[in-house]
């Protein structure tokens, strides 16, 4: 069926390769952002800082991207996108030639913007099928997630040293070089022309935004921003906790693959979980998920907990993070896509944002237990909220 279903839409495959291409950045840009802060910070407080700048950009960058695609296409903005990843892949090379640590934080804002822009293509491939497959094809999109978890830790080992002896400067060339590649795909698909009418006033933009007062809207933003939050808290921090616990490198690192595995592997089959169950179930298992890989990060240091807390962080993202998006094309008409779209993407990015600055802060100031305890005692409080939410909806 899930093969039958991708040959019968050549737009949505072409989105797909694009999106496993450009995607494949992700897992790199998590390990080079706290390996090369690491290198070039002052301090080691701020050793995370190009991780968290890479997470704030989304928070200025999704609601312009949004807009962009609403007025001049997806295409136009996916393109813009890939350019935002090769300027900031040259510029970490160039950082990093000449030690500067202002620069490497310069870089990761337009890297963390490219990243931004890629979020759109779940909304895109939702608009390349009927209302019906619409969880499914937003689903299969996010498996190229998994390419991505074992092709980019590969390029990441493979290419960190190949313009030595500037340790990582290669990682970031070929990040630049896989950006250009992904847009022989994506100039191969055809996608609908955008829809919005005439362009709409400051005025009139603020007071669209009422749409996110309605119960479902407002449930589907809040769910996804928890599940990218806490998933950003509990994985930004994690290779430098497990380098302070005496781990390698590569044990960060393969941990690190396995969450992204985790990620993206169940969207083989959550958009038909949702679809034969219904999306509000599926997302409370996420949380529960989400619940008890704090609990593995609370329970231990061993590798054992920092793999489990990381594959379930993983899998309880999918859920919730799916289930938000379905929750979100299903709550929308046409006309108000753009604009929700980037208030959801941009309410999304600031909690990231914050809960970035925050795991940074809290790692170097408290240390992992601390961590995990903050994060358990949050989506405690954020379930028990959905859940009244969730009643409330139904």
């Amino acid at each position: 069926m899930r093969t039958s279903f991708i040959s019968r839409n050549g737009n949505y495959l072409g989105l797909l390769v694009a999106n496993t291409i450009l995607g494949s950045a992700m897992p790199m840009l998590i390990i080079l952002g706290g390996l090369a802060g690491l290198m070039l910070a002052p301090s080691t407080a701020l050793a995370t800082l190009p991780a968290s700048l890479q997470t704030l950009a989304g928070l200025f960058a999704a609601a312009p991207f949004s807009l962009l695609m609403g007025r001049r296409g997806r295409k136009i903005g996916f393109v813009t996108g890939v350019v935002c990843a090769v300027f900031g892949a040259l510029l970490g090379v160039w950082a990093l030639y000449i030690g500067s640590f202002l620069l490497l934080c310069i870089a990761h804002l337009a890297l963390g913007a490219a990243l931004a822009c890629y979020q759109y293509f779940r909304f895109a491939a939702a608009e390349t099928v009927s209302a019906e497959w619409q969880p499914v094809a937003i689903s299969l999109m996010l498996t190229s997630g998994l390419i991505a978890a074992f092709v980019g830790p590969q390029m990441f080992i493979a290419a960190k040293d190949t313009l030595a002896p500037i340790p990582l400067a290669g990682a970031y060339a070929a990040l630049a070089i896989l950006s250009i590649i992904g847009l022989v795909p994506l100039a191969l698909t055809r996608l609908p022309a955008p829809t919005n009418g005439s362009p709409q006033s400051l005025r009139e933009r603020f007071a669209s935004l009422s749409i996110l007062k309605r119960k479902p809207v407002r449930l589907a933003v809040g769910l996804g921003a928890v599940s990218q939050g806490i998933m950003v808290f509990l994985m930004v921090p994690t290779p430098l906790a497990m380098i302070g616990c005496g781990f390698s490198e590569a044990v960060a690192g393969d941990v690190i693959r396995w969450h992204v595995v985790a990620m993206f592997a169940p969207s083989f089959f959550t958009g038909f979980l949702i679809k034969r169950f219904g999306v509000h179930p599926i997302a409370l298992i996420g949380l529960a998920l989400l619940v008890m890989s704090s609990i593995a990060a609370l329970s231990g240091l061993t590798s054992v907990h920092f793999y489990g807390s990381l594959v379930l962080l993983g899998i309880g993202w999918n859920f919730g993070f799916i289930g938000a998006t379905t929750m979100l094309a299903n709550s929308v008409s046409e006309d108000e896509k753009a604009l929700v779209q980037g208030a959801n993407d941009t309410m999304i990015a600031l909690v990231s944002t914050l809960c970035a600055f925050a795991a940074g802060a809290i790692i170097a100031g408290f240390g992992w237990a601390i961590l995990a305890a903050v994060s358990l005692g949050l989506l405690v409080t954020a379930s028990v909220m959905f859940v009244k939410e969730i009643r409330a909806v139904a």
